[in-house]
């Protein structure tokens, strides 16, 4: 049995011009751009704060429970910042994928387009 492959010149029958400038293609990169672009900088922020403040100051080096010192606390903290993040993209994401099917709804049905 033969699959057909499609080819990148057949049409698919969807404007995407049309798709690119209607509204709710639009809210949807906004909303992604509010959220992701936060995250990204308050990750790659708390990331790096952990070589850099080791590597140039004394301030983790203090012990803050018994003989755990705030380095490996910031170092576990980032495990946890990392789930975090992952979860609330997670759940961000699932937001997403309503707005995505709304613009598919709406190219369908020729609307707002």
């Amino acid at each position: 049995m033969a699959v057909k492959k499609q080819s990148f010149s057949e049409p698919t029958g969807a404007n995407y011009e049309a798709i690119a400038q209607s509204v709710s293609f639009r809210a949807l990169i906004q909303a992604k751009k509010r959220f992701i672009v936060p995250a990204i900088v308050f990750f790659f922020v708390f990331y790096f704060a952990l070589p850099v403040l080791t590597s140039y100051s004394k301030a983790l080096n203090t012990k803050a429970i018994g003989p755990v010192s705030w380095a490996w606390l910031f170092a576990f903290a980032q495990f946890i910042m990392t789930w975090a993040l992952c979860i609330l993209y997670s759940k961000r994401a699932a937001e997403f994928d309503n707005i995505v099917e709304q613009v598919k709804q709406e190219t369908v049905e020729g609307g707002n387009v």
